[in-house]
């Protein structure tokens, strides 16, 4: 089965009350499915934000794109995750990663732990939110049955073991931490080693009864005539991708309207991406290409 094109944008700046609701707005209006927000320091606080976001709009679900599970007791964010889906309507969709930026937890006197240590309380807190979520008896309850709909998003082969598990949707990050750098600095993997990492996740997920839903974020849009200058600019943040590596990655969307379209395509063919999330600063460039897709 294949899931249908889906789109969202990663939301990650608030100004006033005002400002955020006419950004959802138009948002909505751009065509959009999915209204999200991330969980880092210096960003809005995703779940007030999203009950905002849901209350300025009608169609769109509201989403985390991703908590940062080292930062939430999950006996508490099973509270914040129920009341968000009941405030919201029941379209709460709930993200969930390991977190990977340590001056965040630093900041926040949080403990930040092996890669193996964030992964088991990704672990834990997916076990008691399955329990809390589903338990009848638990008050508050989620407006959705048996609980909001779970993404996960990782790189790892733990992490994708785990989604296969519980997630009905996966978010592939495409990038893994760059070498002799401090800890949170990603860098971005290539196409290759992005489609092997798909293809890890598959194996994993092949006793599922139904396929997940596969999402990729994009890092630019750049609407223009010239593909190759937008990898140009691109390429020296990607930790050493070349040009030609920068223009066939699902990191970097480049082209005319219809040319950008013809890439979703191309990456929905090659690696299975059906649900794509954008940066705000990128809402509207990309909403002329869900415009397009919608319309071929």
């Amino acid at each position: 089965m294949t899931h249908p094109f889906r789109f969202g944008v990663n939301m990650l700046t608030i100004e006033t009350g005002e400002a955020w609701r006419d950004k959802c707005r138009r948002a909505e209006a751009l065509g959009y499915d999915v209204l999200l927000v991330p969980d880092h320091l210096g960003m809005p606080a995703p779940f007030p934000a999203l009950i905002a976001a849901a209350e300025a709009t009608e169609r769109p679900r509201v989403g985390t794109f991703v908590l940062n599970a080292g930062f939430w007791n999950p006996a508490l964010l099973a509270r914040e995750v129920a009341t968000c889906d009941q405030l919201t309507g029941g379209r709460l969709e709930l993200g969930l990663g390991t977190g990977y930026v340590k001056a965040e937890h630093d900041a926040a006197g949080l403990p930040w732990g092996s890669p193996r240590e964030r992964v088991d309380h990704l672990e834990r807190t997916l076990t008691e939110l399955d329990r809390l979520l589903t338990d009848t008896e638990q008050q508050p309850r989620p407006a959705q049955s048996p609980r909001p709909p779970l993404l996960l998003g990782g790189n790892g082969n733990r992490v994708l073991r785990l989604a296969a598990r519980h997630a009905e949707t996966v978010a592939f990050t495409g990038a893994s931490q760059a070498p002799d750098a401090p800890a949170g600095t990603l860098s971005v993997i290539s196409a290759d080693a992005l489609e092997e990492r798909v293809a890890a996740y598959r194996s994993f997920a092949a006793d599922r009864a139904a396929p997940a839903e596969l999402n990729y974020l994009v890092q630019q849009v750049v609407i223009t005539d010239d593909r190759r200058a937008a990898a140009a600019e691109l390429a020296p943040h990607t930790g050493g991708l070349t040009e030609d590596q920068v223009l066939e990655h699902p990191a970097l969307l480049a082209g005319t309207v219809a040319e950008i379209a013809d890439q979703v395509r191309a990456h929905r063919e090659r690696f299975g991406f059906t649900y794509f999330t954008v940066l705000d600063p990128y809402a509207e460039a990309f909403g002329k290409v869900i415009a397009e897709l919608r319309e071929g």
